[in-house]
């Protein structure tokens, strides 16, 4: 169900959680016009209420790191002239071969991969030291792929040995190489601006000619975890600059049990609110 094929009357390629994309055609290229919704999602469900602006905030802040990348690697965009009823949440990109891989870079030990280090005293099958501690650096990055799940699923952490069976040993090498080189430019930037990157995920497609590209969003609240680095104490895992309103509201005051079937219940207006405001900060903090 997309929420702008009215609007376009375009050819509808894919509706994901957050972002639609639609067949287009530029002076005789087939491409994608990439749309991203002001939907949020939150333990793989997407809510019923939409953050106002969201969609034009990732839209911005993707554009704005794409261009403190473009040395290091060719990006997806093409233009930024969309259909009006798009304008700001929208971008023309290629249309790529993607890569079957989420690229997950990690600087700092939580979520998932504290989780897993807590059993094995491994993340993605890469040996830690041990005592490390929830939100704790990690001694250098590291690549923890995924392959993603379908809709509604949780993706699935594997090992890079995994990324070399499926896709072959260049492939999987050249893709943990340049996500851990855009990592360590992306955590530098941040970290200039007052701001960790403590992970953040990408995903790559092939052209035509086999050249690997940046593709979809990048170094977006929605992908990335970003922690103010005022507050961050070596083993203090902090909220980040997303969701964390949606989720302490779903969790502790909403009574929705996210065991059950049953949706999540629809947002009010301050967290709502408060949710934007954190978007909107990001974006500021990191773009200007």
């Amino acid at each position: 169900m997309s929420q702008y094929g009215d609007l376009l009357q375009l050819p509808l390629r894919h509706a994901g959680k957050v972002r639609e994309l639609y067949d287009v055609e530029v002076d005789g290229v087939a491409r994608i016009l990439m749309v991203a919704t002001d939907n949020i999602s939150a333990y793989d469900h997407v809510l019923s209420t939409p953050i106002p602006g969201k969609g034009e905030i990732l839209t911005a802040l993707s554009l704005w790191w794409f261009t403190q990348l473009a040395d290091l690697v060719d990006n997806h965009v093409v233009s930024t002239e969309v259909p009006e009823a798009v304008a700001g949440r929208a971008t023309v990109v290629e249309a790529l071969d993607m890569v079957d891989v989420e690229c997950v870079a990690r600087g700092y030990l939580t979520g998932s991969g504290w989780m897993e280090y807590q059993e094995s005293r491994t993340v993605c099958g890469i040996p830690l030291p041990e005592g490390l501690r929830d939100g704790d650096k990690l001694p250098e990055p590291i690549f923890t792929p995924a392959i993603k799940a379908p809709l509604g699923e949780h993706d699935e952490n594997v090992d890079f040995a995994t990324i070399a069976r499926l896709h072959g040993e260049a492939l999987a090498a050249q893709l943990r190489d340049l996500t851990l080189a855009i990592y360590a430019r992306a955590e530098r930037i941040a970290a200039e601006r007052g701001i960790i990157l403590a992970d953040t995920k990408f995903e790559f497609g092939h052209r035509a000619d086999g050249t690997l590209v940046l593709a979809d969003e990048v170094l977006t609240p929605d992908s990335s975890r970003f922690w103010d680095a005022a507050l961050w104490q070596p083993g203090e895992s902090l909220p980040s600059f997303d969701k964390q309103y949606v989720r302490d509201w779903l969790t502790k005051e909403s009574g929705w049990d996210k065991a059950s079937d049953a949706p999540p219940p629809p947002l009010p207006d301050d967290v709502v609110a408060a949710t934007h405001a954190r978007y909107a900060e990001a974006l500021k903090r990191l773009a200007g």
